[in-house]
């Protein structure tokens, strides 16, 4: 299905009518819009998940319940608590601070997720008091008919518009006049959209991806390593923008990591041809593009490592289920087109290390990786790792951790995106804050300068004097 630019528009346009007449609504009428968002989804939430099962050739309705259906739950829980906080006028000296909506976001959200990344920033967005167009991705086709149908129930199309286009419908929607667009996916494709909605100066929030780096150090628990970085690698089928890419582990470790991730791969994929755990490829370009990879990185010399045996390779080969096999790639030449693609799949590259200078040296050479992981305890090596690197979150010990946390800010750095979202940084990034000033004094402040008075002798020796003191309170403030 398409929509056109006169379609879009026309909602723009009515949604923008409502919210300059209506304004952003007081704490109750923001609370329920949230809430009646929250609960279009859950209520339906055992047909979205067969229509995503469908959509995706074969995702079990679990997986889609747990990180598409109950993973923002507790931030909203906690956004709709802290809302009266938050919508009231911070004091400032000589004036205040409102909080004003911005009007109509655009959310474009991603479709390994597609749920909780087009769903969770468009409820900060109405806790914010704005109004929302949504466009859902375009791979799922059912699952967005279905929310069509689910929202056009509930949601008057001037306060909440679910569009389920085509890649036509999406690429016209970044070209909208909105008064802030949310952007979920690859970083190659968020340079379009952001091209795009720079034409009409529309803010853009903008959360992408990246090659994101584990480290395994020196005092790591192996088994519990292996077992953590492969689960996070596999999950979802490797689609999910915070797996891993490339693991360095300590020499003198290597060979140990090694066979231990290859046991829990083979134990993690087991019948990988029937395993209904294991997610397809979302569809033959990406299967081919992730196969592609690896044939480069094989060719320029890496050592490719596969936890199946050969029965199982065989059977998967003549499959079209869109099934990668969980691949290892060890030595993998700088020149290989894998060490700068972000890969999206079931496929890890590992890196020996001798010193941690070497990894953060590494690291810091790269655009900013959404996400970090580190393997060990809480030491001198890790702070010094948190202070000399960065990204747009890190988790010691496990995967993901740090972009589940209720009320925590989630977003990437540099390539891996612009501005954040969850709890009261999603509120702030849909929220327009403006300084209210209000001026007591019988002259104000341009007055003074502009009838001569703040020029006199007096007025200079007066201005001179604050110069003075302020920089000798600096001063003191570096000596200190």
């Amino acid at each position: 299905m398409s929509y056109d630019r006169h379609e879009l528009q026309r909602v723009l346009d009515l949604q923008r009518a409502d919210f300059l007449h209506y304004g952003g609504g007081s704490v109750a009428q923001r609370r329920s819009r949230v809430s009646r968002m929250a609960l279009a989804l859950l209520e339906n939430m055992d047909a979205l998940a067969d229509a995503l099962s469908s959509d995706f050739g074969s995702r079990p309705p679990v997986v889609s319940k747990a990180f598409d259906g109950l993973n923002w739950v507790e931030d909203i829980e906690q956004a709709l608590t802290n809302l009266p906080q938050w919508m009231e006028p911070r004091e400032v000296p000589g004036g205040f601070v409102q909080a004003k909506p911005k009007g109509v976001v655009g959310i474009m959200g991603a479709w390994n997720f597609p749920l909780t990344l087009t769903f969770q920033p468009a409820m900060l967005a109405l806790a914010a008091g704005n109004r929302v167009m949504l466009n859902f991705p375009e791979h799922h086709q059912r699952t967005g008919k279905l929310l069509r149908e689910i929202f056009s129930e509930r949601f008057d199309e001037s306060e909440v518009c679910v569009f389920n286009g085509d890649l036509g419908t999406a690429q016209a929607f970044s070209t909208l006049a909105l008064d802030h667009l949310f952007f979920t996916g690859s970083p190659a494709i968020g340079e379009l959209v952001a091209q795009s909605a720079g034409k009409n100066l529309v803010p853009v929030t903008l959360e992408l991806g990246g090659k994101n780096p584990v480290v395994i150090a020196d005092d790591a628990d192996i088994d519990l390593a292996a077992k953590r970085v492969a689960s996070s690698r596999l999950l979802n089928g490797g689609q999910v923008c915070l797996c891993p890419d490339y693991v360095f582990v300590p020499e003198k470790r290597f060979d140990a990591f090694v066979d231990a991730l290859k046991a829990v791969l083979q134990n993690l994929s087991g019948d990988l041809l029937n395993n209904p755990a294991i997610i397809p490829i979302i569809n033959d370009k990406n299967v081919e593009r992730i196969t592609s990879l690896i044939d480069d990185a094989v060719s320029k010399g890496a050592q490719k490592v596969v936890a199946l045996e050969a029965e199982q390779l065989a059977s998967l080969a003549d499959s079209a289920t869109r099934r990668i096999p969980p691949t290892l790639l060890i030595d993998t030449p700088e020149t290989a087109q894998i060490n700068s693609e972000e890969i999206f799949g079931p496929v890890l590259v590992l890196k020996r290390y001798e010193g941690l200078s070497e990894v953060i040296s590494y690291i810091n050479a790269r655009p900013a990786p959404l996400a970090a992981y580190w393997y060990g305890e809480d030491s001198r090596d890790f702070r010094r790792f948190l202070d000399a690197t960065t990204s747009g979150g890190v988790t010691r010990n496990d995967g993901f951790v740090h972009a589940s946390l209720p009320g925590a800010p989630f977003g990437g750095v540099g390539r891996s995106g612009s501005g954040a979202y969850h709890g009261r940084a999603g509120f702030d990034t849909f929220t327009h804050y403006r300084t209210v000033a209000n001026s007591t004094g019988e002259q104000g402040t341009a007055d003074a300068f502009v009838d001569g008075t703040m020029l006199d002798s007096n007025a200079q020796a007066s201005i001179d004097g604050a110069v003075a003191a302020a920089v000798s309170a600096f001063k003191k403030s570096i000596t200190h």
